[in-house]
């Protein structure tokens, strides 16, 4: 008798006070028992992967830009890993589009086997139209290059700084050198009179 009158109304079954006492398990709220553990998130790289300190010493730089790349798999790990170099990179633009050139990555030794890893492989600069036609218009213009000045970790992604740059002379070259060996000698001055105090 009791179980006929359970049917269907089973918050005035005896030993349920309410409806969400005698709800199954699978339609309960979740509870520190039951409830998924939340996933923990990632932490991604940061600061600098590579600088290219020839090309600021043998250039002006007038205007910066942020490039996107198109990497591939063994290239994001290398990368992570800190294996690459900036020394003979430059930029060309051609086809109304911008290639990283020179760039070396160093494959890991744990790279796969199947993919053929070219170090020096020619790698896609994702710009915008307008910063395109940009760097496009002042390269055309005597004496305007583009050059890479650093590859970086921005949250996840891997990001180069290219830059419109004019070439310096000789003369540059030897007063950018000296202004340089005079910031030393004030910071290496700077230091032993902190070590003295």
């Amino acid at each position: 008798m009791a179980n006929r009158h359970c049917a269907g109304k089973i918050a005035h079954c005896q030993g349920y006070e309410s409806e969400a006492q005698a709800r199954p398990m699978a339609q309960a709220p979740a509870t520190p028992y039951n409830a998924r553990p939340m996933a923990k998130q990632k932490k991604h790289p940061q600061g600098t992967i590579a600088l290219n300190k020839k090309a600021l010493h043998d250039y002006f730089i007038e205007h910066k830009f942020e490039a996107g790349l198109v990497l591939s798999g063994w290239e994001v790990k290398s990368l992570r890993a800190g294996k690459a170099q900036l020394v003979d990179s430059y930029v060309l633009l051609k086809d109304d589009e911008a290639w990283l050139m020179g760039c070396h990555i160093t494959p890991l030794k744990t790279a796969s086997t199947h993919v053929i890893a070219d170090p020096t492989r020619t790698r896609k600069l994702l710009l915008n139209k307008r910063e395109l036609e940009k760097l496009f218009g002042s390269v055309q213009q005597k004496g305007y290059t583009a050059v890479a000045l650093s590859l970086y970790w921005k949250q996840h992604l891997i990001k180069c700084e290219i830059a419109l740059a004019k070439g310096k002379k000789d003369f540059d070259k030897r007063h950018t050198e000296k202004e340089r060996d005079a910031d030393r000698e004030v910071q290496r001055a700077m230091r032993s009179k902190g070590k003295e105090d």
